[in-house]
């Protein structure tokens, strides 16, 4: 994997990059560059492999609905001036794909905080927007589904999207980040390890 031209790509989109060995190695750097902060967290399993709440946790007040499940929480998060994330997919080209059921996550990641972190393990990295959104839909979204509990069919046999209309359904928002937002820094964390879905 060419780190350096994918950094490159979406340098020259207005994107901060960073590249760490190990989730380990990432944790420590965002510990050491975000104290005494609010901070919101999107739903992510990446977040919870790095252990990244309990780290931050420490000199920051971090607001994650994983940790107490409510919309309260997740209204709260949305007034944090941090908010950190994963990603469904990346592209080689610059791209950010995410699929979300409430909403939280793609709007906080498209307006709202001074700064958005995204967190993105290698398995995440596409070559094309096509094969983003397609990872996204395929991949991310039924293990997400079966791991929220949802009785959808991606869920149930958790090899495919099926475009249902279950009302359990998880993909109900697409977005595509090209750029970052006017008005926001936004900075990926890339990870030369296999993290989250």
């Amino acid at each position: 994997m060419d780190y350096m031209e994918i950094r490159k790509n979406f340098e020259k989109h207005g994107f901060i990059t960073q590249l760490f060995a190990s989730k380990e190695e990432a944790r420590d750097y965002l510990s050491s560059k975000l104290q005494g902060r609010t901070i919101g967290f999107g739903g992510s399993v990446t977040l919870k492999e790095m252990e990244l709440y309990e780290a931050l946790q420490q000199n920051n007040v971090v607001i994650w609905h994983n940790k107490v499940a409510s919309m309260e929480v997740r209204n709260l998060a949305s007034n944090a001036s941090i908010y950190i994330t994963s990603a469904n997919a990346v592209t080689q080209l610059g791209e950010i794909v995410n699929i979300d059921g409430t909403g939280n996550r793609v709007a906080m990641t498209s307006f709202g905080p001074e700064t958005c972190y995204y967190v993105v393990g290698k398995n995440k990295i596409t070559k094309n927007i096509e094969q983003a959104i397609y990872r996204s839909k395929n991949v991310a979204s039924p293990l997400n589904a079966r791991r929220v509990g949802v009785k959808t069919p991606c869920a149930i046999k958790g090899d495919k999207c099926y475009d249902c209309n279950s009302p359990d359904r998880i993909c109900r928002i697409t977005t595509i980040i090209e750029r970052p937002p006017m008005g926001m820094n936004c900075e990926i964390i890339f990870i030369d390890e296999e993290l989250g879905y």
